[in-house]
């Protein structure tokens, strides 16, 4: 059992809490808050005490790791202050916001000797892993394109003062809260990322960064895919890869904070469509679970440091490229 502090108390820092509630394998011990008495009711439902120093749960010496669910440009510091503090460091996506800071993240990680974990956890959905073993089994055929879309309305009454509404926290729309999460899959299943085209859009939401991202990306490998992010409709979640061979579509109905129940429907050319329907998973757990078990060296975690890199090299060029309207290309290893 690793102990394990969670930073920042947000809607996200709660729903880990709860996730973890069952584990055998993490127990959070600890929290921490700008506003700790704000937290009154978290503390007396869960029974861990809320501090405000950061610094204080690092020199704890019965924290093993720390989970970051905080402000997007703070992770950098936060994570190569957890390393220095020789505790195992799991940071909510984005892990940064630029390449650079990917890369110092990672280095200072394997400096210390420490495990760096990522909250990417639709890689753990039970679909995914399918479209997956499709895609490196051969069973698609030679994969042509795959496009994506993960939309929600759960934001919406964010106050546009808030980080989520900032173009420094969160540019580029959905990117960072959203898009992020494709990206990823894409790098996952298609190598690294040569070069995109972006744009974002602004139709009802208030603040500094938009409410619709789209993107073009072209893989090293070839491959060409698309994704889409809208801060302002309800769930909305669907990933798709086509091939010679045969199409795979995912479509799940719920988000991962929420169970409910997704559907894969595949085609091969001349056959009946195959449908299958998969019951939730805790996600979130899995992933935060999987990185213990890498910690005491049982499983290797599903995430390299290549594409923890890569995914950053990404958002950072759809950034770039929806403020300029030019394609941006990327250096080798998609960053």
């Amino acid at each position: 059992m690793l102990n394990v502090a969670v930073v920042g108390l947000g809607w996200w820092g709660r729903t880990i809490t709860k996730r973890l509630a069952g584990s055998g394998e993490l127990r959070v011990v600890r929290a921490v808050d700008l506003f700790p008495e704000r937290h009154a009711d978290y503390a007396a439902e869960h029974g861990i005490p809320v501090g405000a120093s950061y610094d204080e749960a690092l020199a704890d010496p019965g924290v093993d790791a720390v989970v970051l669910c905080t402000p997007n440009s703070l992770h950098t510091a936060q994570v190569a202050a957890a390393a220095r503090a020789g505790k195992h460091v799991f940071c909510e996506k984005p892990l940064a916001l630029t390449r650079a800071e990917a890369e110092a993240s990672v280095a200072v990680c394997a400096e210390h000797g420490v495990m760096l974990g990522i909250g990417h956890e639709r890689r753990f959905e039970l679909a995914m892993q399918e479209i997956e073993r499709l895609v490196r089994s051969g069973a698609l055929g030679t994969i042509m394109h795959a496009e994506s879309s993960f939309s929600h309305d759960k934001l919406i009454n964010v106050p546009p003062t808030d980080w989520r509404r900032s173009a420094k926290e969160s540019p580029a729309a959905g990117m960072t809260a959203m898009g992020i999460h494709l990206s990823d899959a894409y790098v996952n299943l298609f190598g690294p990322v040569a070069e995109v085209q972006a744009m974002t859009a602004r139709r009802v939401l208030e603040g500094e960064n938009g409410d619709v991202v789209s993107a073009l990306l072209r893989h090293e490998s070839g491959v060409t895919t698309y994704l889409n992010a809208i801060l302002y409709t309800p769930l909305y979640l669907r990933f798709a890869v086509f091939g010679t061979k045969a199409w795979v579509e995912y479509r799940n109905e719920t988000h991962p904070d929420t169970p409910g129940p997704s559907t894969l429907v595949m085609q091969v050319t001349g056959e009946a469509p195959q449908v299958t329907t998969y019951e939730w998973t805790d996600s979130v757990r899995a992933n935060l679970e999987q990185f213990a078990r890498a910690i005491l060296g049982e499983e290797a975690y599903a995430f390299t440091d290549a594409q923890k890199i890569g995914n950053i090299a990404v958002v950072e060029a759809v950034v770039k490229s929806a403020a300029s309207g030019e394609t941006v290309r990327l250096g080798g290893g998609g960053a």
